[in-house]
């Protein structure tokens, strides 16, 4: 049955119109025109609540998803619930992404580098931090991760990496102030290489037309995860707990140690000599009692009941360091989940 010529008919039609999109290929540009604005503005004059941009945004992902506020609160619930042993993480990563998400004039782009052993969680909480913003996580097309060994994995073509990494970059900042960038694998990047970024995580308001001050970078790196254990090592000899080390105990070291690093990406880098990184966050290595709750957790979440002997035993076929105290785990809690599928017929 056709629809007559008239009000309702008209009223029909502007209100399916934000739906278009669904239909159509996906757009490299946030899909916002004035056409359609106006086709929200009717409906959502019709309805008296939907807008385009909520509506369009409830069926596909949207830059700036979530309310800063609400991207807060989930990332605080995550780590509290989900990381274990890392007081210091916790607190900086808390407080440095909740204060970026709600200043509503940042100068510059937040810049995070992550340090510590294998296994202690630098790779989780960029998860959980993806997570934590868009709905999504890693998956989001706003969300961009580089691996250093297979996305820059041949030293003669440094050059050819700076300009496609800048590229990259700028394009998609454009399409998406709150973009972020994670770097994995920094101890493995080619030196030289990150500082072609130095002008995005600087205190520029434009750089030709573009503004980089909400975007996020994340660095992750083993580079400097002998200095964090050495202060973990004295505070545990000298009877003090790893909840007493704070992080003016090791940032500054921290720092230093990575600059001098040559076989770091971030050996003699411009971002650490120009005070470009905000926070340097140490990942303490994870004790037994922290790899025990790695196995519970993991247990748990595939649905099964814990079995206190084999969560036990999992925890003791790790092997631990240094030699004679055998305090801290050497590989964090990052075979768990392999030694779980021996031991459970899952």
């Amino acid at each position: 049955m056709k629809l007559r010529r008239g009000p309702l008919r008209a009223a029909l039609g502007l209100a399916l119109l934000p739906l278009l999109p669904l239909f159509r290929p996906a757009s490299a540009v946030e899909p916002i025109s004035l056409g359609l604005a106006i086709a929200g503005a009717a409906a959502s004059a019709l309805t008296g609540f939907i807008s385009y941009p909520r509506l369009y945004c409830y069926f596909r992902e949207c830059c700036l998803q979530r309310h800063d506020q609400r991207a807060a609160a989930a990332l605080q619930e995550s780590l509290d619930r989900r990381l274990f042993g890392q007081h210091l993480v916790s607190k900086v990563i808390v407080k440095a992404v909740k204060g970026f998400l709600n200043n509503t004039n940042t100068k510059k782009p937040l810049a995070l580098s992550l340090h510590g052993w294998t296994g202690t969680g630098k790779n989780f909480v960029s998860k959980i931090v993806a997570e934590s913003i868009y709905k999504r996580g890693l998956q989001s097309k706003y969300v961009h991760q580089f691996v250093a060994t297979l996305h820059f994995p041949h030293a003669h073509s440094i050059n050819l990496y700076k300009d496609q990494l800048q590229s990259w970059i700028r394009g998609n900042v454009s399409i998406c102030p709150r973009s972020l960038f994670i770097f994995d694998e920094m101890d493995k990047m080619h030196a030289g290489l990150i500082d072609s970024i130095k002008p995005f995580l600087d205190y520029y308001e434009f750089l030709d037309g573009v503004s980089y001050r909400q975007a996020i970078f994340i660095f992750l790196s083993n580079a400097g995860a002998e200095k964090i254990t050495e202060v973990a090592l004295d505070f545990w000899r000298n009877g003090r707990t790893r909840e007493d080390i704070q992080l003016t105990d090791i940032q500054n070291a921290l720092s230093v140690s990575v600059f001098n690093n040559k076989n770091s990406g971030f050996w003699h880098s411009t971002l650490i000599d120009r005070n470009l990184i905000d926070y340097f966050v140490p990942f303490l290595p994870l004790e037994y009692k922290h790899v025990k709750m790695c196995v519970r957790v993991e247990i748990e979440s595939r649905g099964y009941a814990v079995d206190e002997d084999i969560l036990t035993r999992i925890a003791d076929e790790m092997t631990y360091f240094p030699r004679e105290e055998r305090i801290y785990s050497d590989k964090g809690c990052k075979t768990v989940d392999a030694k779980l599928d021996y031991y459970y017929d899952f």
